[in-house]
């Protein structure tokens, strides 16, 4: 095969401004050993998201000199509707400012005590915007999901047998919403099948608990679909989009991921009863429903972005670009979640850093080391994020202990990921030399984001 090259010029640049690893040292002390305290101009590679920080195209930066910034009714608006609905199906369309704003009034009308929204993995804010509202998240990954070495086509699916156990234990009336995340973020951006989005809406019928897709990063599921399940294989990825969709009775999307804006969302649904709840709660906390809290030049951006991520050709790059650092990786022994997923490289960082107990947050450790080492910023998505405490306030460990390179789409070059691949391979070699963290601050809710951790010497 011969090489993938970019689909895509260059036409602007920015400047990487290069500091010394005495530096990052006191730079990383300064954030109390956490990355998202760090300015960004003290990065040299920034894998700590791909939300908002991806590359827009020429057509979007001309669409967004066209943004009509009227307050109510702005044809901006009307493009950005007749676009979601084109792709999802789905007759109410409601622009956000992010994902997690859809998130928040979709959970502050469906939540409460009592209530249990299942998935197959929560990722952090959505996870907190349930449990803000007193209601409880409930992962039901499947079990290839939770093995991160062992490769299989789509381990992002929800567990089918779980969903039917669950909703026996605790009733169906106090489950209102099943949520499916495509890609699964938490468990290493790994894909969902059709065929188990429709088992899943089967189980949700029999039962009248409505299903929501989650679609930060749809399109490159559906670009999985098309490559591993045989019935796809010559079906656009606008199609197989619009059949995943069409299974669902509602959405919420960060637009930041797969639409290559730098901020925006929405919710869609069909249910109009829902709908005008979630419009007067729009209207309260975002703005006016054919705004929602956005500019009109960057639902012109969304727009654009949404029909530009389902180039094929893009498409391609992209996800063999995640499986190129994947596989230089595998290649040097590193442990990762196997196969590559579609928008980041997550590394197994309990066995990565296995001298490091889980109570001393080993991804957090490794999220440190790689700073220091080469400067790349990247997240742990293990109990720093998910951990809780019991009554007697000692740690429960998430599930999986991870750390994430998440890759800005249409930023980063072949010679970026290669340096990448040499630092992670550098720190991996000299790993035991790392020293676990403990926490010495930390907010009752999303604490990884504000956490102060220091080192344990031993």
């Amino acid at each position: 095969m011969k090489t993938i090259i970019e689909p895509f010029k260059i036409k602007s640049v920015e400047p990487i401004y290069f500091n010394t690893k005495e530096e990052r040292a006191e730079i990383l002390e300064n954030a109390s050993h956490n990355p998202f305290l760090i300015r960004s101009a003290d990065v040299l590679i920034d894998l700590l998201t791909d939300s908002g920080t991806s590359a827009m195209s020429s057509e979007q930066w001309a669409g967004i000199m066209k943004g009509d910034e009227s307050y109510a009714g702005s044809p901006s608006f009307f493009h950005f509707e007749k676009t979601v609905k084109e792709i999802t199906g789905m007759p109410i369309v409601m622009p956000t400012h992010q994902g997690r704003a859809a998130e928040k009034i979709l959970f502050n009308i469906l939540g409460g005590k009592g209530k249990y929204f299942v998935s197959n993995t929560l990722f952090d804010t959505t996870r907190a915007n349930i449990e803000f509202s007193g209601a409880e998240g409930v992962d039901l990954l499947c079990e290839e999901g939770k093995r991160t070495t062992i490769p299989s086509p789509f381990k992002g699916n929800m567990d089918t047998v779980a969903l039917k156990q669950f909703i026996l234990e605790k009733g169906a009336s106090n489950i209102p919403l099943c949520l499916i995340t495509v890609t699964n973020n938490s468990g290493g951006g790994q894909p969902v099948s059709m065929q188990n989005i429709r088992e899943v809406k089967k189980i949700c019928v029999e039962n009248n608990i409505p299903l929501f897709i989650d679609a930060c990063r749809f399109a490159e599921n559906c670009y999985f679909i098309k490559m591993r399940e045989k019935e796809f294989a010559n079906t656009t990825v606008e199609n197989i989009a619009k059949e995943l969709f069409s299974y669902a009775d509602g959405c919420t999307m960060s637009a930041k991921k797969d639409a290559f804006a730098n901020i925006g969302g929405f919710l869609a649904m069909h249910n109009e009863a829902l709908a005008q709840q979630c419009r007067n709660l729009l209207i309260i906390t975002e703005g006016f429903p054919t705004y929602g809290g956005l500019a009109g030049r960057d639902l012109e951006a969304i727009a654009i972005g949404l029909k530009e991520v389902m180039d094929e050709h893009y498409l391609q790059y992209r996800i063999r670009s995640i499986e190129y650092l994947t596989n230089k990786l595998i290649a040097a022994g590193v442990p990762v979640i196997q196969p590559a997923g579609g928008h980041a490289v997550y590394i197994d960082a309990k066995e990565f850093l296995d001298h490091i107990p889980v109570e001393q947050y080993p991804g957090q450790a490794l999220v440190c080391a790689l700073y220091l080492e080469g400067g790349i910023r990247s997240v742990e998505i293990g109990s720093l994020m998910f951990g809780k405490y019991d009554s007697n306030g000692k740690l429960i460990p998430a599930q999986m202990e991870l750390v994430r390179l998440a890759i800005p789409r249409r930023v980063y070059t072949q010679s970026h990921i290669d340096y990448v691949a040499e630092v992670i391979i550098e720190v991996f070699e000299n790993r035991k030399k790392i020293n676990g963290l403990l926490i010495t601050e930390e907010a009752k809710m999303l604490r990884h984001f504000t956490a102060k951790l220091a080192p344990i010497n031993n």
